[in-house]
């Protein structure tokens, strides 16, 4: 496999719109060693996505604004500058702290993107999380990627196969 040089001008990269801010997609990377996808999210004030466990690692480095994040049920105040990791198979969310956020997203694996792709196209934004439960869960399942069991008392939560695994790799402030 022969992997070609990518590059990408700020402003430019398919958008994908979704309840926790624009996810906009810079780069995928697949060769010899694996693959990996690149993103950059613009996050607005808004409330915590519900808790959910994706089948790929999510690595979060900071560049504007701060956030809040939690993983497997320990919250890490992020600032710019600073990296967390989500562990693939860890429940894991994040909240904005003030008025926006922008980072690097930077995910194991060709599937981040695809269920981004779906999740724009078919979960409304600017509707409350609640009132789209359906459709995100919908989503959710086409993709392997489980809301937390307390997430929301309504809503399924992770199959036995998909149960939170340990912090072990979680970069710790």
């Amino acid at each position: 496999m022969t992997m070609t040089t990518i590059h990408v001008r700020p402003g430019e990269g398919r958008h994908y719109p979704m309840i926790d801010g624009d996810h906009i997609a810079k780069a995928a990377v697949q060769d010899a060693c694996g693959a990996f996808e690149l993103f950059e999210v613009i996050a607005p004030a808004a409330p915590m996505a519900p808790p959910h466990i994706s089948p790929w690692t999510g690595v979060l480095f900071l560049l504007e604004g701060r956030i809040t994040a939690q993983v497997d049920g320990t919250t890490y105040d992020v600032d710019p500058g600073g990296v967390v990791v989500f562990p693939a198979g860890t429940p894991a969310t994040f909240g904005v702290v003030g008025e926006s956020a922008r980072f690097v997203a930077v995910t194991s694996g060709d599937g981040a993107g695809r269920f981004f792709a779906d999740f724009a196209n078919s979960v409304p934004v600017g509707q409350p999380v609640e009132d789209a439960m359906e459709a995100i869960v919908s989503v959710t399942r086409r993709h392997s990627v489980a809301l937390a069991a307390n997430a929301f008392p309504s809503a399924p939560g992770p199959e036995p196969s998909r149960r939170p695994t340990s912090h072990s790799g979680v970069a710790r402030p």
